[in-house]
C-alpha cells in the first residue's frame, strides 16, 4: 500500500481525532495518508433534529465498518465509548492509543460550577448517564435533551440553557478547553466506559506488514487494559446506551482499580461497586484474563445490590452514552 486510507465520520470533532491518529500512522509506516469521510446515519438523525432512537451508538459505526469491509478504507479511526462492546464479523480493533481526559466537563453563563448553578437551572445533554448523575446530585436542575456536535451544543449556552455537559476529551481535541467552567471528577462522576479513548479498527487478518507494525506503535498497553475493564462491565450487564452506567478504571501500583455505578434514570437512586487485580508480570494476553475477572467481581455485586432494578439491563451490548461523539 502507498497511500494509507483512514476512515472517518465526517464530524469536525471525529476528524480531529483521526488527523492525530492518521499523523501516528503515516509516521510509522512511511506512507501518505488519506482522510475517507463516511456520512452515518446517526450524523444524519443529528443534523434534522430527529430523535436518535436507531440503535444507540451502533449508528455511528455501522456505515464506517460497511466502508472498511468495502475497501473503501484501510483503517477506522472510533470514539471508543461510541463502539458497540459486541465485536464485529471480520473486523478487530487493531490498536487502541493513550487516553485523553476520561471526565465530563461542564460548560456554563458566567464561569458558574455545577454547585454554584442557580436553582432550576437549565443543563442539557443528550446521555441518560449524564441526566442521571445531573439530577443525582442537583435534583432541582431542569435537564434539556439537546442534539447537535459540539459547536451547536455550546452556542446554546446563554441562548436558551445555562449549562451543557460534555466530554472533556473531546473539547480538547477541539481546542474549545476554554469553555470549560467546571471539570467534574471521576470518583464522585464516573463517565461512559471507554469515554476519552479512541479505537483503531481494521480488516480482520489484514497481512500488510507496515498497518501491523504502525498498529503496535499506536498501541498503548495500559489505556487497553483500563478501558477493556470499563466496557467487559457494560458487556456483562447486556446494557444498551439507554442504561445510566458509568465506569472507571485506573492503573496504580500495580494494580488495577476498577469502579462502576448504575444509576436509576431520573437520579433517585444509584448502586456501586469496586474491586482490584494486580497486573505485575504476565503477557498482555495474561492481564486481559484478570481484567476481565475483575469487571466479573464488579457485575455481580452491582447485580447483587439490585442493579438490575434501577436500570434498562439485558437490552443486548451496546456502547456508552448514545449521542456521546458529538461529546
Amino acid at each position: 500500500m502507498t497511500t494509507l486510507r483512514v476512515g472517518t465520520r465526517a464530524s469536525a470533532l471525529a476528524v480531529a481525532q483521526s488527523t492525530t491518529i492518521a499523523e501516528r500512522l503515516a509516521e510509522a509506516t512511511g506512507h501518505d495518508v488519506e482522510l475517507v469521510r463516511v456520512h452515518t446515519e446517526g450524523d444524519r438523525t443529528q443534523a434534522t433534529g430527529e430523535s436518535l432512537s436507531l440503535g444507540g451508538t451502533g449508528v455511528f459505526a455501522s456505515a464506517l465498518r460497511a466502508a472498511l469491509l468495502a475497501d473503501e478504507c484501510d483503517v477506522l479511526v472510533h470514539s471508543l465509548k461510541d463502539l458497540p462492546t459486541a465485536s464485529h464479523p471480520g473486523l478487530v480493533i487493531g490498536a487502541i492509543p493513550g487516553r485523553a481526559d476520561a471526565r465530563d466537563a461542564l460548560c456554563a453563563r458566567d464561569g458558574l460550577t455545577l454547585e454554584t448553578l442557580p436553582q432550576g437551572a437549565r443543563v442539557g445533554t443528550g446521555s441518560p448517564r449524564r441526566v442521571a448523575q445531573l439530577l443525582s446530585a442537583r435534583p432541582d436542575l431542569e435537564v434539556v435533551p439537546i442534539r447537535g456536535n459540539v459547536d451547536t451544543r455550546l452556542r446554546r449556552v446563554t441562548d436558551d440553557l445555562d449549562a451543557v455537559v460534555l466530554s472533556a476529551a473531546g473539547l480538547g481535541r477541539l481546542g474549545r478547553l476554554d469553555q470549560v467552567t467546571d471539570f467534574l471528577g471521576l470518583g464522585p462522576w464516573p463517565s461512559a466506559p471507554g469515554q476519552g479513548a479512541l479505537a483503531v479498527e481494521v480488516r480482520e487478518g489484514d497481512p500488510d506488514p507496515d498497518l501491523a507494525r504502525a498498529l503496535r506503535a499506536v498501541d498503548h498497553r495500559e489505556t487497553r487494559l483500563v478501558v477493556t475493564a470499563e466496557r467487559q462491565v457494560l458487556a456483562a450487564l447486556e446494557a444498551g446506551c439507554s442504561a445510566p452506567i458509568g465506569a472507571t478504571a485506573v492503573v496504580d501500583a500495580g494494580l488495577l482499580l476498577l469502579s462502576a455505578t448504575v444509576y436509576r434514570p431520573d437520579g433517585g437512586a444509584h448502586v456501586s461497586a469496586s474491586h482490584a487485580v494486580s497486573l505485575e508480570g504476565g503477557s498482555l494476553a495474561d492481564q486481559l484474563v484478570d481484567v476481565h475477572e475483575v469487571a466479573g467481581r464488579v457485575v455481580a455485586e452491582l447485580l447483587e445490590l439490585g442493579a438490575a432494578d434501577l436500570a434498562p439491563l439485558g437490552e443486548g451490548p451496546g456502547g456508552g452514552d448514545p449521542v456521546g461523539s458529538a461529546s
